[in-house]
């Protein structure tokens, strides 16, 4: 029986709370209101509403938290040392084309260290999710970083910038939350990427790190312009010497 803290199942519950709105939504995808964000980063009234309920579970249980999120921003409450990082949908895009591969990401950060974070994949129904020194889990089974040491059977996500200064064997996903567990779990070795916002791979930090893998300091960077390298062990030498420029 895996024992998790008061923090982690509040994290649980407010996830599959909020996934059922994200659900329905993508069922009648060509129905929702869409205002534009960026020239290639969209809001949608499900962001929104997903947002709303996971601060407002999150907040039944530690009144005095403070949030990180990404539609509304950094909300002060009285603890300014316990902060709540949400990414509602990392992975909007795919969500509004009908592609099912986003995920809700919500971590715990204390003292500027990510203690807790989550990654729920609502349409596979796979919650990934680890603490510190607890060790990472999908749906309750322990995970593992990949093994590979040879860099040529390995396969690495990016973002599109990623994807062309590479020559590695490469994927892009449009989902980070989502390529940094899949490094937790073994189905990728290495996932890099540049000017990223703190929400999209918090969680993911920490399911690596707790996996086994290697993530570099993330808190130097400013909250969204953050460079991120994260691999399996194995790999990380070699990986970072093909990304010595990038």
């Amino acid at each position: 029986m895996i024992s998790i803290s008061a923090n982690l199942n509040i994290m649980i519950k407010a996830a599959e709370k909020a996934s059922k709105s994200i659900i329905r939504d993508f069922g009648e995808v060509e129905k929702l209101q869409v205002s534009k964000k960026g020239p290639y980063d969209f809001v949608t009234k499900t962001d929104r509403y997903v947002e709303k309920i996971l601060i407002e579970e999150l907040s039944k249980i530690k009144k005095n938290y403070s949030f990180i999120t990404e539609e509304t921003g950094v909300i002060k409450n009285n603890d300014k040392e316990n902060i709540w990082i949400i990414d509602p949908i990392d992975g909007t895009t795919n969500f509004l084309h009908g592609i099912p591969h986003f995920a809700i990401s919500i971590a715990l950060q204390s003292k500027e260290e990510i203690v807790s974070g989550l990654i729920f994949d609502p349409i596979k129904d796979e919650m990934f999710f680890a603490e510190k020194d607890k060790g990472a889990f999908l749906n309750n089974q322990r995970l593992r970083v990949s093994k590979k040491n040879s860099i040529d059977d390995c396969l690495f996500s990016s973002n599109h910038e990623g994807v062309k200064f590479s020559d590695l064997n490469m994927r892009y996903s449009g989902c980070a939350a989502l390529d940094l567990a899949y490094v937790a779990c073994g189905r990728l070795d290495g996932f890099f990427h540049n000017k990223i916002n703190l929400w999209d791979i918090a969680a993911g930090e920490i399911l690596v790190k707790e996996a086994g893998g290697i993530v570099n300091d993330i808190h130097k960077f400013d909250v969204n312009k953050i460079d991120i390298k994260a691999s399996s062990t194995a790999i990380n030498d070699k990986m970072l010497e093909n990304l010595v420029n990038f």
